[in-house]
């Protein structure tokens, strides 16, 4: 499978949901308060502030991702243990995620919405989902951003 979150994004714009998450993380953030924002919703489940790190992990992943199916041919993704890096998930402060995901994701809005068509189909290797193209990446993006908004939302309204 080239997107593991496809049933998460359906027929929604890609780079729409991309460019639109940052607000969203926010505008959550927001809602969620310093107190709440740190509650884990159940026992092994991630607080909305390890989801925000988790996130800002990802984007910088995301990025070398795209920037290296654009510059290599045949590249291969290097997968990377989530369990693994959230061990260091305490020593961040939402904030800090927030900003750094934000920050990270307009650079790669940019990079997305640069790059010309038939870059999009240029292809890259995941050594557990298979070949993948440039646009599956940020597909994949856009259906990982709803699954979290979806729990993040699911947080804010216990």
């Amino acid at each position: 499978m080239l997107n593991p979150y496809a049933s998460y994004l359906g027929n929604a714009n890609p780079v729409e949901v991309i460019a639109a998450t940052p607000g969203k993380l926010s505008a959550l953030a927001q809602k969620l308060g310093s107190e709440k924002v740190s509650k884990s919703p159940a026992p092994g489940k991630w607080s909305a502030r390890e989801i925000f790190c988790h996130l800002a992990d990802c984007e910088v992943v995301f990025a070398f991702r795209l920037r290296q199916t654009l510059a290599e041919p045949h590249h291969v993704i290097q997968p990377f243990d989530q369990d693994g890096w959230a061990k260091s998930y305490a020593a961040y402060d939402a904030q800090s995620a927030l900003e750094l995901f934000s920050a990270v994701r307009r650079w790669n809005v940019t990079l997305i919405n640069s790059v010309p068509k038939e870059a999009h189909t240029k292809e890259v290797t995941h050594p557990e989902r298979g070949t993948m193209t440039f646009e599956s990446i940020f597909q994949t993006m856009a259906g990982h951003d709803i699954n979290h908004l979806q729990q993040l939302e699911k947080i804010a309204a216990s």
